[in-house]
Order: C-alpha cells, then sequence, then structure tokens
C-alpha cells in the first residue's frame, strides 16, 4: 500500500501527495498520477497503485489540499479554483522533481479529466518530464505552447465526449504535429472517463460519463507499452 507524503515545489512551498512504490523502489521509474476533478479519492489512489504493482514508483500530488467530493457542482467549484498554471508548474513539476531526486532516474506524467488537461500543460511547464500520457482532457489550446514541449506524448480520447470535443483534440493534434512534437493519440468509441472503473450503472456520477472496459484495457496496455519505452 501506499503512503501520504510531503514533497517540496520549486517555490519553496510544501505539499502533500500520495505515493505507491513497488518492493524494489531504489531506482524504479516514475510516474506522476493527476487527478480528475473529484480530487484525490480512492479511485485515483487506485491508479497509483496499479502503477506500483508493474515497477513504478507513482506520486499523486494533492492539487485540492485535502479536499474530495462526489458532487459534480462541488467538483466544477473545486476545479474552476485552481490555478491552471500554478498547479503545472509548481504542484506537477515539484512533484516530479521529488521523485527524480530520490532515486528515479526518469519520470512521465499522466492525468485523467482534468488531469489530462494538466498534463498537457505539464508537457509544456515541466522540463523534467520525461514522457507523458493524456487521458480525455485539454487545456484551452491558447495555453499550449507546443514550441516548449520536448517530452514525447501519448494521448487516449473518446470520440462521445461531452466535455472535450473530439474536434479540439484534431486541432490540439494539428499544433503538437506542426511544432514537431513526438506524439501519437488514439480514439475511442466510448464516453468521457471511460477509464474509471467507479463510472458504471447506477454508480455515475453523471450520465455523461461511462466506464468501457474494452477501452480501458487496450488504453493501459498501450500506456503501459508507452512508459515502458520511455521511461525504462
Amino acid at each position: 500500500m501506499g503512503r501520504n507524503i510531503t514533497f517540496h515545489r520549486p517555490d519553496g512551498q510544501a505539499l502533500q501527495g500520495y505515493l505507491a512504490e513497488p518492493k524494489n523502489a531504489s531506482d524504479a521509474p516514475a510516474i506522476v498520477v493527476i487527478q480528475e476533478w473529484w480530487g484525490l479519492n480512492e479511485q485515483i489512489r487506485g491508479v497509483a497503485e496499479r502503477f506500483a504493482e508493474v515497477g513504478y514508483r507513482a506520486l499523486v500530488p494533492d492539487l485540492y489540499r485535502g479536499k474530495s467530493t462526489v458532487e459534480a457542482e462541488e467538483a466544477h467549484h473545486l476545479m474552476t479554483n485552481l490555478n491552471f498554471g500554478e498547479a503545472a508548474g509548481q504542484d506537477v513539476r515539484g512533484a516530479v522533481k521529488h521523485l527524480k531526486g530520490s532515486g528515479s532516474a526518469r519520470c512521465g506524467v499522466t492525468g485523467y479529466c482534468m488531469g489530462g488537461a494538466l498534463t498537457t500543460l505539464a508537457a509544456v511547464h515541466v522540463p523534467e518530464m520525461d514522457a507523458g500520457v493524456i487521458w480525455y482532457g485539454y487545456p484551452p489550446l491558447e495555453y499550449v505552447d507546443a514550441a516548449k514541449i520536448k517530452a514525447p506524448l501519448m494521448g487516449h480520447w473518446a470520440t462521445h465526449d461531452e466535455f472535450f470535443a473530439i474536434a479540439g483534440v484534431d486541432a490540439l493534434e494539428a499544433k503538437l504535429r506542426a511544432a514537431g512534437v513526438s506524439f501519437e493519440f488514439h480514439r475511442y468509441d466510448a464516453k468521457h472517463a471511460f477509464a474509471n472503473e467507479t463510472q458504471v450503472g447506477e454508480k455515475r456520477l453523471l450520465p455523461a460519463l461511462a466506464h468501457d472496459a474494452a477501452a480501458a484495457s487496450l488504453a493501459w496496455t498501450r500506456t503501459l507499452d508507452f512508459f515502458g519505452r520511455h521511461l525504462r
């Protein structure tokens, strides 16, 4: 099982996070896992544990400073109050620097929904990042300075996503291609949050969310292959 830790941002501020590690963690590669808009909950801790099970040190920075929710209205409020530029350039960068400064030679970043948007921004603002996997989320494209992106990227997108239109994915793809970024995008016949195993049936927190086991399994396999090539 993982544990709660404290690490520091580049500006010196202390930040909490959840760290899951493999049994032989001394020099294992690392991944920063970024939450959905619900916060640092059990589901995203489980994602970190899954990465630890296959040999990565996985750190989830607590972007909401201890808050989480199952209410869409409150999640929207928490996300709206988050400074995305600071979250990427300070919180996520601090997590990457902590992992690389404590034994991991290489570190990737991955995130879901809101975390996908932050993974995209981290590719711009975190020069220490070695690879990134984006799950169905992107920021306003005017904030993506693709010329600054040096890390290879993978993206998993839902063609029936009601929150992040696939036309925006096409535009992001064109922007990355024009800047010469190394990337591969995959589109799935699925809805938003298709990799979140808690969004099933009557348990779904919003009608626009739906777990898709087949899409999730394929995307996970592709993610592990991608990180294996770039972090190991």
